[in-house]
């Protein structure tokens, strides 16, 4: 899948496709530099699977969880400031990642050797007209 998003307004029904996409995933991985929309675009996605909590980056927390209008649970996971991978051990990355729940991680590649193979790779870049170009590697 790739697609190019020319405002944010085009974000939730980008995260729609994403998830029709690849139904039966829910761990997704997203890349991008800093400031490309990595924690906007997921705030679209958990939008749209219904959670009516405030979302935001979890930079200091790691994780924030957010409850859908049918009480579940969503992951989202921020690990820029990871600076060893027993970090997120500690946390018990594992058992949110094995629990059923969607998890959506930002800076995946501070864990990269947590990461699946099925786990959803998502890489946002950004265009030199400020668009963003969201595109999935998926095995």
């Amino acid at each position: 899948m790739e697609l190019t998003i020319h405002s944010e307004s085009e974000l939730f029904e980008a995260g729609q496709r994403l998830l029709a996409e690849f139904p039966d995933s829910r761990v997704f991985c997203f890349y991008g530099e800093m400031g490309a929309g990595k924690t906007t675009f997921i705030k679209e996605i958990c939008r749209g699977l219904g959670v009516s909590d405030t979302t935001s980056s979890p930079t200091f927390a790691i994780v924030n969880e957010y409850l859908t209008d049918e009480d579940e649970s969503i992951y989202h996971f921020d690990f820029y400031r990871i600076e060893k991978l027993e970090d997120a051990y500690e946390i018990g990355v594992e058992d949110y990642l094995y629990s059923g729940n969607y998890c959506f991680i930002e800076w995946a590649e501070n864990i990269a050797p947590l990461v699946q193979d099925d786990f959803i790779k998502v890489q946002i870049t950004v265009g030199t007209n400020g668009s963003r170009t969201i595109s999935t590697q998926h095995p």
